[in-house]
């Protein structure tokens, strides 16, 4: 017979007349007093945060709900275009997309960071910490994570807005600071030009709250929900998909066509 479990969470319960939510009435309570932002920290960390934190915390979500026609606002307006009646499906489509490249690369960095300065001999000298995780990824020949961008050159313009707040806010400290020394280091090594971009930011800063790596992608899916109920909004009002679609046939398989434009044989 195989020994049972307890089932347990500690993050809400229900009546008929309440609903709590890590100890508070959501009612009396959090509705009203909370932002998204803040009931999105109480929810992770079971604390309201401090004002400090609410800053932070809410620019680090803000930063990621929307960069324009990316893969992931494609994929959802394109499978809003064959299902309409499911809108969630759509949504889901486009977060299936956040990953190493687009938006997801935020836990690469924090993973990054956290591992660099556990496995250092000593951990407050963090030139030498950034030197050596460059050469180890040059070394391995994989990208470093929340550095370059192939956009925003020469400098993602998000990335030093969201350092000030989290200085401003007393949430820089030795995670950002490794960060930013880690993208000096590749810069030097390698002769290209790669500052930190937004996703290394918000990883460094996620690291300054102490979030585990493993759940700093979450604030980038929480985020780009938000942007792609946008997108598909406007798809509904203002469709471009199927536009898409037939461009992409077009051009796709245009190679394969017959160059005669008529019936009767008339090349064109």
């Amino acid at each position: 017979m195989r020994k049972t479990n307890p089932i347990r969470s500690d993050i809400a319960w229900s009546t008929p007349d309440r609903i709590t939510v890590r100890g508070k009435d959501i009612a009396s309570e959090i509705l009203g007093h909370m932002n998204l932002g803040d009931m999105a920290f109480l929810q992770l960390t079971g604390n309201g945060p401090t004002p400090e934190q609410s800053r932070v915390f809410n620019a680090m979500l803000i930063t990621l709900v929307e960069h324009g026609i990316t893969p992931s606002a494609i994929v959802a307006r394109m499978t809003y275009a064959g299902a309409p009646e499911s809108l969630q499906a759509a949504v889901a489509a486009g977060l299936c997309g956040l990953g190493t490249v687009f938006v997801g690369s935020t836990e690469g960095a924090a993973r990054m960071l956290y591992e660099a300065i556990q496995a250092s001999a000593n951990a407050s000298d963090l030139e030498a910490i950034a030197s050596a995780t460059v050469d180890a990824y040059r070394a391995r020949k994989e990208i470093i994570p929340g550095i370059g961008h192939p956009y925003h050159k020469p400098v993602d313009p998000r990335a030093p807005r969201l350092f000030e707040i989290a200085a401003e806010n007393g949430m820089a400290g030795r995670y950002t600071t490794l960060m930013n020394l880690i993208a000096r280091q590749a810069e030097a090594k390698s002769g290209k030009s790669l500052p930190v971009n937004a996703t290394g930011a918000i990883g460094a800063i996620c690291c300054e709250f102490g979030f585990p790596w493993k759940v700093v992608r979450g604030f980038g899916v929480m985020a780009r929900a938000i942007g792609l109920v946008g997108h598909i909004l406007e798809e509904s009002q203002q469709p471009m998909a199927m536009e898409i679609l037939w461009r992409t046939e077009e051009e796709a398989a245009r190679h394969l066509r017959p160059t005669s434009s008529s019936a009767d044989g008339v090349t064109s």
